[in-house]
């Protein structure tokens, strides 16, 4: 008896590490707007993000002057100035700045909001290039008005069902966790054989964390499967690599653990034997 309850704990453990995870990174890691900025930091350098920030701004920023017989010349001096800044330390000061900002709509959209896309304001990196260009004395630069440039980075058919699904993933954030440890604990005090139980649940915790990271690789290619025509893929998928990043730094780390505990309960067994 006590050994098959062990055996169902172990199980169950190994079908909530993948879940807590989940859990604790949707309510303390997109939940958080430091966390969030520094996950999306690394995109500031990454070419895909960068070329769709090129496209939007110069898209914008050239509508919004009128130079007559020096138009195309101004769209692509634009262009050309928006490709130079997106190297910059100022840069990347004002795209942390623009995700701080989205965030709270990112949040928001998660929670309580309406809409079914993701999308990132550039209107700090506009008006930074704006200051770079008068700057620079780029004729017909003061003309730029920094208006919001809402690039869209995700879009999902029902964002709604999403919604749902965060709710309860925040509500579970912290206890279920702790209900995957207390689960894992218990399995090996119940048990007849504690060196086996220890064995078998490290065995768990790395099945666990293998299920966990499938489950993260599977989700990136539905939601890229899913994106409309006109967002970039690429793009779209350096977002969801930073969105996930703890997710698979978990998986990793938990099927360590789990390795571990298993290999250490194996040495000792046979250590045991040893004459």
């Amino acid at each position: 008896m006590r050994t098959s309850l062990s055996a169902v704990l172990i199980v169950l453990v190994a079908l909530l590490v993948p879940a807590s995870a989940v859990a604790y990174w949707a309510d303390r890691e997109l939940g958080d707007a430091d966390r969030y900025t520094a996950a999306m930091s690394p995109l500031a350098r990454d070419p895909a993000v960068q070329n769709v920030v090129v496209t939007q701004g110069t898209r914008a920023l050239a509508g919004q002057i009128d130079a007559g017989p020096f138009q195309g010349s101004v769209d692509t001096l634009l262009g050309e100035a928006l490709r130079s800044f997106v190297g910059t330390p100022a840069y990347r000061t004002a795209w942390d700045a623009a995700n701080r900002a989205a965030h709270a709509a990112f949040f928001r959209a998660l929670t309580n909001g309406h809409g079914d896309a993701v999308t990132i304001d550039l209107a700090p990196v506009l008006a930074e290039v704006k200051g770079e260009l008068i700057g620079d004395g780029v004729p017909f630069a003061d003309r730029i008005p920094v208006t919001h440039l809402s690039v869209k980075v995700m879009e999902y058919d029902d964002l709604g069902a999403l919604r749902e699904g965060f709710r309860m993933l925040q509500i579970a954030g912290v206890w279920l966790p702790l209900l995957t440890v207390v689960l894992a604990v218990a399995a090996v005090a119940v048990a007849v054989r504690r060196r086996r139980a220890v064995l078998a649940t490290g065995i768990g915790l790395a099945v666990g964390a293998v299920l966990l990271w499938i489950a993260v690789e599977v989700c990136r290619r539905l939601t890229l499967d899913d994106l409309p025509p006109d967002v970039d893929r690429p793009a779209a998928g350096a977002v969801y690599d930073a969105l996930t990043s703890f997710l698979r730094t978990t998986a990793w780390l938990v099927l360590v653990i789990g390795l571990a505990a298993a290999l250490a309960a194996w040495l000792t067994g046979r250590l045991r034997r040893t004459p």
